[in-house]
Order: structure tokens, then C-alpha cells, then sequence
């Protein structure tokens, strides 16, 4: 997501291990997570959380679930008020099984909280292969803002107001995905993987609907859950 957005907007990138952070400001690769790649030179990292968010006119979080709320915290003394925080992470929170809007709404709030989310691979987005995602929020203005920075080339982001469908579709898709692997493995044809993944697709809805407010046919939904 930095290399997307750092050749037209100004992005300081985190990591937390400052070897890494210095490959990516002065070398432009990461070869840890992204090996064979060259990121953008416009693209400037640091190990100092601070310095990465206490300017910042949007926060993209993407820690994975176990470490968000940590790091979120860390960070939350030098947010600049209300700047929007959107979490790209996938998942719930281990013990409370909140969706990390829910957790960014708990550390920071008073901040716009939007969910980036989609059906994508890191490598082929930094291939240039065509990739969509979308932002998830109940303030459609502030979605198209963020639209209009994170979206590039081939890259397409939609808009969509169902956050609990959205994120809920993105954390669970993935107990699915597991058992159409499992069952591809067993060798069990295609007929019981496509049933699998049909009937997931029904369990999922009838969850999201019971969550509320998912709206059982909305595009982001559905291209999650299957």
C-alpha cells in the first residue's frame, strides 16, 4: 500500500525492525516480505513510530491483529485530531473478537475509522498485475477521499458503507478457504470443493446478516465470501 501511494503523495513507512526500515529508505527494497521488488524511491521508512505518524494527514495501519491495539496505542499520543485511521488488517482481536474498526474506535476515538479490504496478493499488486479492493465506511465522503489517494494505474477501489460485511467477510472468508485446501488435498474433486465453498458462502451471509447491518447482497460481501 506505500508503494502505491508514495509516488504521488508524501509516505513515511513503519517498520519495526529498523534494518528493515533502512533497506527501504536508502536501498528501496525489502527483501524480508517483498524480495525481487523495487519500491518507489519516493518512498521513505522508518523504524521511529513517532516520526511516521505525528505528521501524518491519514494513518494506514496495517499490523497484523495479534500486535494492532499495541502498536495503536503506542501511536495514539501524537495522532493529529481527527485524521482518518484506516486498518488494513484482516481478522479479529485474540479474547474480545472485536473487528479493528471497533478497536481503532476504542484507542483513538473521534477519528473518521474506514476499513481498506480485498481480494489481493501483495506480490501481484507490486507486479502491476489489475487488483481491486475497497474502501469500507459509514461516511461515504470520507471514503472517497481516501479513494482518491490509495487508488492507482491499475489498482481500483470501490466504495462501500457496510463495514461489518466487509470486515466480517474478510476475517472469516478464510475458514473456507482453508477447507477447500484441505479438501483439494484429500483429492476429493471439484464438485465438494465448489460445495464447500457454496455452502460457506450461505453460512456466511446468514452470520453477517445476524451481526447486522450487513446487507446480504452487497457486492463487497459477496466477492469476500466467495
Amino acid at each position: 500500500m506505500a508503494s502505491l501511494v508514495a509516488p504521488r503523495h508524501d509516505t513515511v513507512l513503519w517498520a519495526r525492525n529498523p534494518e528493515v526500515a533502512k533497506a527501504i529508505d536508502t536501498e528501496h527494497t525489502n527483501a524480508a516480505y517483498l524480495p525481487g521488488f523495487d519500491l518507489p524511491r519516493e518512498l521513505a521508512a522508518t523504524s521511529s513510530l513517532e516520526d511516521a505518524v505525528c505528521d501524518a494527514d491519514l494513518l494506514i495501519v496495517g499490523v497484523p491483529t495479534s500486535g494492532f491495539r499495541a502498536v495503536l496505542e503506542e501511536a495514539a499520543g501524537c495522532i493529529r485530531p481527527w485524521i482518518p485511521v484506516v486498518s488494513l488488517s484482516k481478522g479479529l482481536e485474540k479474547g474480545s473478537h472485536l473487528r479493528m474498526t471497533q478497536v481503532i474506535r476504542e484507542v483513538v476515538p473521534g477519528h473518521p475509522v474506514a476499513a481498506l479490504t480485498g481480494p489481493n496478493l501483495a506480490t501481484e499488486i507490486m507486479a502491476g498485475k489489475a487488483a481491486a479492493a475497497v474502501i469500507a465506511t459509514e461516511d461515504l465522503e470520507v471514503a472517497r477521499a481516501i479513494q482518491k489517494v490509495v487508488t492507482r494505474g491499475v489498482f481500483r477501489v470501490y466504495l462501500n458503507d457496510d463495514v461489518v460485511g466487509c470486515e466480517m467477510g474478510g476475517a472469516l472468508k478464510n475458514v473456507i478457504a482453508i477447507a477447500a485446501g484441505i479438501g483439494e488435498g484429500l483429492g476429493v474433486g471439484d464438485n465438494t470443493r465448489a460445495a464447500v465453498m457454496s455452502r460457506g458462502l450461505a453460512e456466511l451471509t446468514r452470520l453477517g446478516v445476524a451481526m447486522g447491518p450487513v446487507r446480504p447482497h452487497s457486492p463487497a460481501w459477496l466477492a469476500w465470501a466467495t
